[in-house]
């Protein structure tokens, strides 16, 4: 294949966490541009709306059940994306799950199923999806990461260390990968609105939120929208070939500064 031969205009493509959040907004804003989109969750209704909605303006979207951390349900869930939609151009994994608390006091069953979800769920994606890829030479993988895992923060359970590990598999596939034609990104959102840890009671997240300001987390209140990273990650997979964006960080703008007084009359 030549270096710089296109991707294929229509790339068919499946998204991990696509019921809300980063996954949903990814699905919609990549049927935009044309792509057939497999939206896989745990919550199907969810995903039906999203499908909905992307359906309304003349896209494709195909919805089936997905929990990543099961590997029947992964290869149940691509098998029927890839018979429905095509062979695989596009991974998005965005499954998440978020349980605040102390990594000393956290449960180990609730510390490993966080790593399970951001870690290891995105390994059993790429074990099913990659190898097709490289038959093809050609194909694009965006993991979404956190900066959480450059900068960990308290009272974030697992999410810190699942993140690094995820960061760090990035690294390896990189390495792994290079000069096969497959492309894996790590895009990395700052603090994002999204449904991820909005269960959680208020007094936990007073405390979080006292813990992120003594060690200089919680600047401003601005947080991105779901809509920010879908358009990181399209950047991403939409790079021409030759070009490889490897990691993408985005962080929420802060307010604007208030303008100085003028104290010239005074």
């Amino acid at each position: 294949m030549p270096r710089f031969d296109p991707h294929p205009v229509i790339r068919p493509t499946v998204i991990t966490g696509a019921s809300s959040g980063i996954g949903a907004a990814t699905a919609r804003a990549l049927a935009e541009l044309g792509h057939p989109v497999a939206l896989g969750a745990r919550r199907l209704e969810e995903c039906e709306a999203v499908a909905h909605t992307i359906r309304e303006k003349g896209g494709v979207a195909f919805v089936h059940r997905l929990d990543v951390t099961d590997p029947d349900s992964v290869d149940e869930f691509v098998t029927a994306a890839e018979q429905e939609l095509g062979v695989i151009e596009i991974l998005v994994s965005a499954a998440g799950a978020m349980r605040f608390g102390l990594a000393h006091e956290m449960s180990p069953a609730d510390f490993v199923r966080q790593l399970d979800v951001h870690l290891a769920g995105p390994q059993r994606m790429l074990h099913r999806i990659v190898p097709g890829m490289i038959e093809r030479q050609r194909g694009d993988v965006a993991l979404i990461g956190s900066d959480c895992a450059v900068s960990p923060r308290p009272r974030m359970g697992a999410y810190n260390a699942a993140k690094a590990g995820l960061e760090a598999l990035s690294i390896q596939l990189r390495m792994e990968l290079e000069g096969t034609g497959v492309r894996v990104s790590m895009v990395r959102p700052g603090p994002t609105a999204t449904e991820m840890g909005l269960d959680a009671p208020a007094e936990v997240i007073d405390d979080l939120i006292a813990d992120w300001s003594a060690w200089g987390f919680a600047r401003h209140p601005y947080q991105l929208r779901a809509a920010d990273m879908a358009a990181a990650v399209t950047t991403a997979v939409a790079a021409p070939r030759g070009a490889h964006v490897i990691v993408s960080e985005v962080q929420p703008e802060a307010p604007l500064r208030k303008p100085a007084a003028d104290t010239s009359q005074s």
